[in-house]
């Protein structure tokens, strides 16, 4: 469910560019105002927009908001402006193009991993023809070893996307894994990538209660004691958006608001990304787990005209 509040009298695009030119226009900019305007429209109307924009100014919008925004606003901003698939695509490309930094490949790992096989089918084909190269080669780039077969694997096997389970199937997936990671010594890598990559979401939610009925232990804590690195934190993406994504974000953006300083990249990357797709689940698991809303958490750790863009695209707090 998304949070985008769009206004029950909606000015025109012709009307928005309009007054995204005033706002450019003279000396600063009117923050608030794009603030208030862009927040405020879907993908589609924002598509809309732009053409208007172009079509009577001869200018590229985006351009024009990266001239005259800065800072966190600037980069929140800039990244709304795509609709989600391309988004994810951009998100992706300036993650690899980071010099395969731990910070960027978890970001990469993160979009992968939490994202449906259709929409992955979308983000390659965005990939290529917004940055006329393919994404696999790019991911062996940057990626390594374990963490870079997985990625690879999920991005490219076809996975069924509907609630149907095979229960023996299950059952005996379960087992593989154990006897993949903690009945053997070391780890038996494949087993983990091929269940992980090959089976649905439904399925590995199925796969990871039935481990624990089986061994009084869960499928992730076996996953923290058997694997590591970026390769441990892309397992463990999958499961967790098998069984519940709405949490997964949830614990996403704790970490990022958590202690000294705020991760404003994951804060950005996950509302932006979440916002027209699943954030009103994302707010109710926040406050379910931390007993705080998300809007009060992000109110605490933004400011100025970041903070209300943000807060915008969240929606109103329904207590």
């Amino acid at each position: 469910m998304a949070t985008v509040t769009v206004p029950p009298v909606l000015t025109s695009p012709r009307d928005d560019a309009i007054q995204l030119y005033r706002a450019f226009k003279g000396f600063g900019c009117d923050t608030a105002a794009v603030v208030n305007i862009l927040a405020h429209r879907n993908a589609s109307q924002r598509a809309l927009i732009q053409q208007e924009y172009k079509a009577m100014y001869s200018t590229d919008l985006n351009k024009k908001l990266s001239s005259e925004l800065s800072g966190d606003v600037k980069r929140a901003v800039l990244l709304w402006m795509y609709d989600p698939a391309a988004r994810d695509a951009y998100v992706v490309h300036q993650a690899l193009g980071g010099g395969g930094s731990s910070t960027d490949l978890k970001a990469v790992t993160e979009v992968l991993c939490s994202r449906t096989p259709s929409q992955l089918q979308h983000l390659r084909q965005l990939y290529y023809a917004m940055f006329t190269t393919y994404l696999e080669p790019t991911i062996e780039l940057q990626a390594f070893g374990d963490h870079q077969k997985l990625l690879l694997a999920y991005l490219t096997t076809p996975r069924h996307e509907g609630p149907e389970v095979d229960r023996s199937m299950v059952e005996h997936d379960a087992k593989a894994l154990y006897k993949a990671g903690e009945k053997k010594l070391g780890t038996d890598e494949k087993t983990f990538i091929r269940i992980f990559s090959e089976r649905s979401r439904a399925h590995l939610a199925a796969v990871s209660a039935t481990y624990h009925n089986i061994y009084d232990r869960k499928l992730e804590k076996a996953i923290k004691n058997e694997t590591s690195g970026n390769f441990e934190y892309g397992l463990v993406t999958i499961l967790r958006c098998a069984e519940n994504p709405g949490m997964y974000f949830a614990k996403v953006l704790r970490k990022a608001m958590k202690g000294l300083g705020t991760d404003d990249s994951t804060l950005i990357r996950v509302i932006v990304t979440r916002a027209e797709i699943d954030m009103q689940y994302i707010k109710t698991e926040y406050h379910k787990k931390y007993g705080k809303t998300l809007n009060d958490a992000v109110h605490s750790e933004t400011s100025s005209h970041y903070k209300a863009f943000l807060l915008a695209l969240l929606g109103p707090t329904h207590r």
